[in-house]
């Protein structure tokens, strides 16, 4: 179950403890977070962080949303963010969210963090779809979502909206191996 651990990372729950990390990868990643983000700010807090955490304990603990760090292996260094959120029961399937540190960004770790929540997905969670949502023009998150093996299916006209207008979205989707559904 958690933590979920990968060659290269380790996706667990956020901690009070990682606040000051977050807040700390937040403003080093503004330049390339602040423009698909509509959370991220230049003057991002500690305390924005702990409340951000605490919201996550609460949907984990309402399996409504599933947010989690992305860390180094040990578990200690934040690298960044993943999600299964937007859940819906009804017909089994979910979104996949990420951001990756500035600084760690084209190292291979966001594909692969969205593997192992896509696993997560399947395996512990039983959902038979997993869609990754990204601005048309959003080049390195398609990037990733085509690295980490997720079929592009369409434009979806107005599917997102952001700084205060509807914006297309390219959607790509996982589903499980046939063997596991």
């Amino acid at each position: 179950m958690l933590p979920l651990d990968s060659a290269h990372l380790c996706i667990r729950p956020f901690r009070q403890a990682d606040a000051d990390a977050f807040a700390d990868a937040v403003f080093e990643s503004v330049g390339s977070l602040m423009a698909w983000m509509p959370w991220c700010h230049a003057d991002y807090t500690t305390d924005e962080a702990r409340e951000w955490f605490a919201l996550c304990a609460d949907n984990l603990q309402s399996e409504t949303s599933y947010e989690f760090g992305i860390f180094t292996p040990d578990g200690k260094t934040l690298l960044g963010g993943i999600s299964i959120n937007q859940i819906n029961r009804e017909h089994n399937y979910g979104n996949i969210g990420y951001w990756i540190r500035a600084s760690r960004q084209r190292q291979g770790l966001a594909s692969e963090a969205v593997g192992v929540i896509a696993a997560y997905g399947f395996r512990e969670l039983g959902l038979t779809r997993l869609e990754i949502l990204a601005q048309v023009g959003k080049t390195a998150s398609r990037r990733v979502a085509e690295k980490a093996g997720a079929t592009f299916e369409c434009v979806s006209r107005n599917r997102l909206w952001f700084d205060g207008r509807p914006c297309d979205a390219a959607m790509y989707a996982l589903i499980p191996p046939p063997d596991d559904l």
